[in-house]
């Protein structure tokens, strides 16, 4: 008698499947989840929204990064951004803010300065209201930082190159090179000191760094060989001729379809601008699109395996949106609970429909492939 499939048959089929080449999440869905956290990160100062964005990050991090050495960045940015908030604590505390206060919490001996340095203080009254405006503005740029630092962790940058149009490979490939040599290098010092360590020798002080950094170095340069050895094999560098017009024509919509998507982002993420930020950023991009689409002909290069955007891909990156979407929505309809008041000094509320739209940014630690390490063995495999 046959029965029919239980839940527990069903929910393999509702699992992401394990990561492979095919499958793999493009890096560009990674980053535009990450700058869509970091959009709705600029747009308030609350800091339990901001608690909630970092959080969002470092849970999707935690269950979908990899073993590779650029995944290993994220605590790199963490620690950067708690760097941030100290030091603009301790500016606050040195210079004085212009937020007015009453709550007095403990006075430093001041520095008179000249006539000319009106406005700037050293030391004097140090206010409770000051600090907590502080506080929250380091927070906003520490939120920011960690997204990023997200998208660093989860983007491959190999995969981030072959996505990125044939206009703009030659610099894709300078910048791919620059992101990877720094986590190569830690990868390469962590290495060594481990085989120091196992053969007894010291891994400290000055004598034990002068002998891992010309092995180290020697790693680099020959890395450095060995790529530039496997981009000639490939033909890198080859272009095919394109007439002047069409090469100034690509230019000019180049550099004023960038120069638009910043002046419209800047606008997005500024409050004053939200008004010409879209067109302008909407024309910029059909702008840079148009010319990287003609910049792409002087391009004789072909893609091996290109990354495909299936449904999880645009899932994640339209996750992202939807999150930098809800907190500009969220900003014009309820600014004072994204900016909490100082003065007087209240505690801040958490939003119920904003702090629900940031937790949309989780569908990626759902819906995106599990990392090798982290795929579940199925109870055939283990037996």
């Amino acid at each position: 008698m046959n029965r029919a499939p239980g839940p527990v048959r069903l929910l393999p089929a509702l699992r992401a499947p394990a990561a492979s080449r095919g499958n793999a999440v493009p890096a560009g869905a990674w980053w535009l989840w990450a700058l869509g956290l970091a959009t709705a990160a600029s747009r308030t100062t609350n800091p339990l929204l901001l608690g909630l964005l970092v959080g969002v990050a470092g849970y999707v991090v935690a269950a979908r990064r990899t073993d590779a050495p650029w995944a290993r960045s994220y605590g790199a940015f963490v620690r950067l951004g708690l760097f941030v908030v100290g030091v603009r604590l301790v500016f606050s505390v040195l210079l004085g803010s212009s937020v007015p206060g009453t709550q007095l919490l403990f006075t430093l001996p001041e520095v008179p300065l000249p006539d000319w340095a009106q406005g700037v203080r050293l030391g004097g009254q140090v206010t409770a209201e000051q600090l907590v405006f502080a506080l929250y503005d380091g927070a906003k740029l520490a939120a920011l930082l960690i997204c990023v630092g997200a998208a660093n962790s989860l983007a491959d940058p190999a995969r981030l190159l072959k996505s990125l149009p044939g206009a703009l490979y030659e610099v894709g490939v300078a910048v791919v090179v620059a992101m990877t040599f720094a986590p190569n290098m830690v990868a390469d010092v962590m290495r060594l000191r481990t085989a120091r360590r196992l053969r007894g020798r010291p891994t400290g002080g000055i004598a034990a760094v002068l002998q891992i950094g010309l092995p180290v170095l020697e790693g680099a340069l020959e890395r450095s060989v060995a790529l530039a050895a496997s981009m000639d094999a490939r033909g890198y560098g080859r272009t095919a001729d394109v007439p002047p017009a069409v090469r100034h024509t690509t230019n000019a919509l180049t550099l004023g379809g960038l120069l638009g998507v910043c002046a419209g982002t800047y606008g997005l993420l500024a409050a004053q601008g939200a008004v010409y930020g879209l067109p302008l950023l909407l024309a910029g991009l059909v702008a840079a699109l148009a010319g990287l689409r003609l910049g792409g002909r002087r391009s004789v290069r072909t893609r091996y395996r290109p990354n495909r955007w299936d449904a999880r891909a645009w899932l994640v990156a339209g996750s992202g949106v939807l999150v930098a979407a809800a907190m500009i929505a969220a900003g014009g309809a309820d600014p004072e609970a994204l900016h909490p008041g100082v003065v007087p000094l209240t505690a801040p509320v958490l939003p119920l429909w904003p702090a629900a739209a940031v937790l949309v940014g989780l569908l990626p630690a759902v819906v995106a492939p599990l990392p090798p390490s982290a795929s579940p063995v199925a109870p055939e495999e283990q037996a």
